[in-house]
């Protein structure tokens, strides 16, 4: 089976100030580094609206309601200081969340092996009803309820290699111990969670990097304590947010992975997925805002989905 991209160009349409990191150009190169001829075996397909229906396993109708209301006709609105939306804005967000849905139906069905969804605004700081961090609906945790609903996954883990602290995923499944949800992440960093402590109903697992770690810390991480506790959890689906702003070049932090240490990650997650979930694995893309890190990490990390 192969290895599907899923994408759309309308996630382009979503602006952001002038000089914001989270910027078209991101997605530009992505798509730009996948259309090389290694890349041509790629299964592809366009992302479409996800229903909101979906969508309100997670986020409440009234807080969907909320952010079509602020939706601009022209201009721009600031909905925090980080965080702003464009005419634009609204339909990428449905379009980042319908990606991820697509991709697991694709992979719950075993049409492909595991899927790359290479979409913005990214997800994993948008909590139940609060946009924030460039985000407004949590990609991965609508993946995730998707596929219990749709699916009858069981068991869910999310893993999340993204620098900063995937705030809002472990707000959604806090008390959820069907949603298993690990991150390692930069601390102290934006948006300030993400401590050792913070654990839910067991079913939380953070483990803190310091400024300046590297490719040795960040894979003891794994393999001391996440991978660990993967293999007991059994997930039915493992749910990837590829964040790659822990690039030694990327400018919002100062963790020093290569492109090797997120193709090492990649693999030995795909090993757990293989174990416990026939292979089966969706990546959504998150944060990396230096356009040459993410461009050689995003190849790194799609050419060990396909098995290259």
């Amino acid at each position: 089976m192969s290895t599907l991209l899923v994408s759309n160009p309308l996630c382009l349409n979503h602006m952001t100030p002038l000089g914001h990191p989270e910027r078209a150009d991101r997605l530009r190169v992505v798509e730009r580094i996948l259309e090389h001829e290694r890349f041509q075996v790629l299964a592809r397909e366009q992302a479409t609206p996800v229903d909101l229906d979906i969508v309100a396993r997670v986020h409440p109708g009234h807080y969907l309601d909320r952010l079509q209301e602020a939706s601009p006709d022209e201009g721009m609105v600031q909905i925090d200081s980080d965080t702003s939306m464009s005419p634009g804005t609204w339909q990428a967000a449905r379009l980042a969340a319908g990606g991820s849905v697509i991709a697991v139906d694709e992979v719950m069905t075993r049409k492909v092996s595991n899927a790359f969804v290479a979409v913005r605004p990214p997800g994993h700081h948008a909590e139940s009803v609060k946009p924030m961090g460039f985000c407004f609906i949590n990609n991965s945790a609508v993946a995730a309820r998707y596929a219990q609903a749709a699916h009858g996954a069981e068991r869910v883990a999310i893993v999340d290699f993204d620098v900063h602290h995937g705030n809002g995923t472990q707000e959604i499944f806090w008390t959820d111990p069907s949603v298993m949800y690990c991150s390692t992440h930069e601390m102290p960093l934006y948006p300030g969670t993400g401590a050792a402590s913070e654990t839910g109903v067991g079913n939380i697992v953070n483990v803190p990097l310091a400024a300046g770690d590297g490719g040795p810390e960040f894979r003891e991480a794994y393999e001391g304590i996440i991978f660990p506790r993967l293999r007991v959890f059994s997930p039915d689906l493992v749910i990837v947010s590829a964040g790659f702003d822990a690039h030694v070049r990327d400018p919002l932090a100062n963790i020093n992975l290569i492109e090797a240490d997120f193709a090492w990650v990649t693999k030995r997650l795909m090993e757990i997925a293989d174990l416990t979930a026939g292979g089966r694995l969706v990546s959504i893309l998150e944060g990396g805002y230096d356009l040459e890190g993410l461009a050689r990490s995003t190849a790194a990390h799609v050419m060990t989905l396909m098995g290259a």
